[in-house]
């Protein structure tokens, strides 16, 4: 069994354990996917995801008229988008560079919708000419779309308010504080007036979008804010006297579990808290869009990193390893916000076992905070073994950052076979190259700043 740490915890759910991946982490040790030219690297599951969409799914079955986007900001991979499209999900992008991955991987542009808080005109006319939903961050936008609008568009319009129901217990991942800067403050003197008026003179308008946050917000405050929008929606609708807004896009933000195992809270959970906030929310009087990122993803994909060294410093002892904060940003940077279970590989990438030591698991990257766990008990790490950071599917391996210009590191889809228990891998993203980093940082260019005489 694999040796991992996680949290005390109170809950509920089933998952499968994180043993589930240790055949994966021996057989890419085995087939040089972790080794000393490549020594990290990101996996993804991919029954696992497809098994993530199903549940998704399968918790609003009852419910006719449902989009499910992935938010494409937790796993900007072509592959895994493609992945996605596949398995019968829509795409939610954020900028033009999310909207291009969206389309190469094969998202139509009705099933893709558009959010940003700072949208440029040329955006915003590109998701018109293109037929992707939009959903306006502001009134100031809504004056924009007014001028660059096309009443042949395909595009489904939609106005993002904020609840203003509170945050969590994270702070930058709570998007409906009072003074949250995505979309239109609802609480606001004068705002719901406004957000009525702007209904009533555009009838192309019919949609409205909420979104209250994720990671550290409880169910109940994301149903609040759901039910805030559907109540909004209800009182447009009945002062224009006509069903103007047709659908509601309801966000994601579906918290995620990184203390164990367990797949909790469930989007079956999800729902029962939506129902009992605004049953009315699925009668099938407004079709939804929701826009979940993390929870499909997160426990579906780990990194697995070698250690290069490890030191004893202070009387504490420090693993160092290529797994840091150029792949694990948010953990390095707040490390009590975002814990991570590890897991300890011998150098043939078979679970280590014996007694355990407290220790440090620390990046390659040059700044002292630079550590993804603290203080966790495991099997002695040494030179050449191999630790596992589970709950990395989403956010981690797939955006990572270019400190010291570390190369971004492969990533791998693989699979179990059943019976035989093969493991099979597809690359998703090579390693980059040393020469990718040169391009990057302006090698075409490298005398432009260079005075030349006469």
């Amino acid at each position: 069994m694999t040796q991992t740490t996680s949290a005390p915890h109170h809950g509920h759910g089933t998952a499968p354990p994180a043993a589930r991946f240790d055949a994966v982490v021996e057989a890419a040790v085995q087939q040089g996917l972790l080794d000393e030219g490549d020594p990290v690297a990101g996996f993804i599951d991919t029954e696992g995801v497809r098994a993530s969409v199903g549940a998704l799914h399968d918790a609003f079955a009852a419910t006719p008229g449902v989009l499910h986007t992935f938010a494409a900001k937790a796993c900007s991979l072509i592959p895994v988008l493609r992945l996605l499209a596949g398995s019968g999900m829509g795409c939610e992008v954020a900028s033009p560079g999310e909207l291009r991955l969206a389309l190469d991987a094969g998202f139509p542009a009705s099933r893709i919708v558009l959010d940003s808080p700072a949208k440029t005109r040329e955006e915003i006319r590109l998701a018109l000419a293109l037929g992707v939903a939009v959903n306006a961050d502001s009134l100031a936008e809504l004056r924009r779309i007014d001028a660059l609008r096309n009443p042949s568009t395909a595009s489904v319009l939609g106005l993002r308010i904020n609840p203003q129901v509170g945050g969590g217990s994270i702070g930058p991942m709570s998007t409906a504080t009072d003074t949250s800067k995505f979309g239109v403050a609802l609480r606001d003197p004068g705002a719901r007036e406004a957000i009525v008026d702007a209904f009533r003179e555009r009838p192309w308008l019919t949609r409205l979008h909420a979104h209250v946050g994720s990671q550290g917000c409880p169910l109940e405050l994301i149903a609040a804010g759901v039910a805030q929008t559907y109540e909004l929606a209800e009182e447009i609708n009945g002062t224009l006297g006509v069903r103007q807004i047709t659908s509601l896009d309801i966000g994601g933000g579906l918290p995620v579990n990184f203390a164990d195992e367990t797949v909790r809270p469930t989007y079956a959970d999800y729902v029962a808290a939506l129902t009992a906030a605004a049953p009315g929310l699925f009668s099938g009087h407004y079709a939804l869009v929701t826009e979940f990122g993390r929870s499909l993803l997160a426990k579906n994909g780990f990194i697995g990193a070698r250690v290069e060294y490890t030191k004893d410093a202070g009387g504490r002892r420090i693993a160092l390893t290529h797994a840091g904060a150029q792949t694990a940003t948010r953990t390095a940077l707040m490390p009590d916000a975002w814990p991570l279970r590890i897991g300890a590989f011998g150098p043939d990438g078979v679970p280590k076992g014996g007694p355990v030591l407290a220790q440090d698991i620390a990046g390659p990257c040059c700044f002292a905070g630079d550590v993804v766990a603290y203080g966790r008990e495991l099997p002695e790490l040494a030179e050449d073994d191999v630790v596992v950071l589970y709950d990395t599917g989403a956010y981690y391996f797939s955006t990572p950052w270019a400190y010291n210009s570390l190369p971004r590191p492969a990533v791998y889809g693989f699979r179990v076979a059943g019976p035989t228990g093969a493991v099979t891998f597809a690359t998703v993203r090579e390693p980059q190259s040393l020469d990718s980093i040169a391009a990057e940082s302006g090698l075409a260019h490298a005398d432009a700043l260079i005075e030349r005489d006469g």
